[in-house]
Parts: C-alpha cells; sequence; structure tokens
C-alpha cells in the first residue's frame, strides 16, 4: 500500500513539474527577459549595482521593500550573460527570491517544480536541485524556502532521461 501511495505523489509531481518551468519565475527568464523587460514588468528598482565580472561590465536590480513584489522580501535581478561567444549586457543571467515565510513552503515548491534532480543538505538546510535553472534553500526547519535562486538551465547526463 505504501509503495502505491509513492508511485501516486511521484506520478502527481511529474505531471507538476510540466506547469512550470524552473528557470522562469514573475515573467522573469534567465537568459530571454532583458532590463527592459524586466522595467515593464516591476518598474525601477529600489537600487543598482554595477560591478566587473570576468572582465565585462554587469549589473544587479534589488527590489525591496515596498518595491519587493508581493510575497517576497527580496528580488534581485543579475544582468550580464555570455550567449553564443557574444556579451550582452542586458540580459538576464540569474535572479534570487527571498521569500516570506510561508510564500513558498515545501510542498508549494514541489507541486510547481516537480520533484528536485537533487535534494540535498548544507550545514543546517535542506536544499531541492533542479537542473532546469532553480535551486532552493530551505530554513532550518525544512519546511519554508528562504532562498530560491533561477538560473539558466544546468548540463544533464546524456543518459538521463529529461523530466
Amino acid at each position: 500500500m505504501r509503495r502505491r501511495r509513492l508511485l501516486v505523489v511521484a506520478v502527481l509531481l511529474g505531471a507538476a513539474a510540466s506547469v512550470a518551468g524552473a528557470a522562469e519565475w514573475g515573467l522573469i527568464r534567465p537568459g530571454v527577459s532583458t532590463m527592459e523587460s524586466v522595467r515593464a514588468q516591476y518598474g525601477a528598482p529600489t537600487r543598482a549595482l554595477r560591478e566587473k565580472v570576468e572582465g565585462h561590465e554587469t549589473e544587479s536590480w534589488i527590489y525591496e521593500g515596498a518595491k519587493a513584489p508581493a510575497g517576497m522580501v527580496r528580488l534581485a535581478v543579475e544582468f550580464g550573460l555570455v550567449q553564443s561567444d557574444t556579451f550582452r549586457r542586458e540580459v538576464v543571467r540569474a535572479l534570487r527570491l527571498e521569500p516570506k515565510p510561508g510564500a513558498f513552503t515545501r510542498g508549494v515548491v514541489s507541486n510547481g517544480w516537480g520533484f528536485p534532480d537533487l535534494l540535498g543538505r548544507e550545514g543546517e538546510e535542506d536544499f531541492f536541485l533542479y537542473k532546469d535553472g532553480l535551486l532552493v534553500y530551505f530554513d532550518k526547519e525544512g519546511w519554508h524556502a528562504r532562498l530560491m535562486v533561477f538560473t539558466l538551465p544546468q548540463p544533464r547526463d546524456p543518459t538521463e532521461e529529461k523530466r
């Protein structure tokens, strides 16, 4: 009976995985979205940081306080990506969400993005890794997401079956 229940849960999680791509949140998709599309969706950031990364001028936009999306403490969007040997300053490289407790629970993450490719523990915190481009760190109790990092999809082993 327990085995059948686990199979049903696995099938449901697999179906949920097709609902949302791991590398996308709030209409921001690393490798696709641009400064213009982020500004159109979220307005001007609370603050912007510029730095050089591997010789390229990059920029990060931070949305916090009243400018943070609903349910978030902070949203940070990182721009500057090398694509096809060309540096594109305006393209989203990654985004980091710092959700308020309860905004993204372990169950919400699993229902939205499916079963992770890797479950792990770093220090006192559990994490989920999705090769489609999502890393989620949970609080010490293991229930509330405290940090979600969306990136480009990660390379897969050619023998793996895609989710």
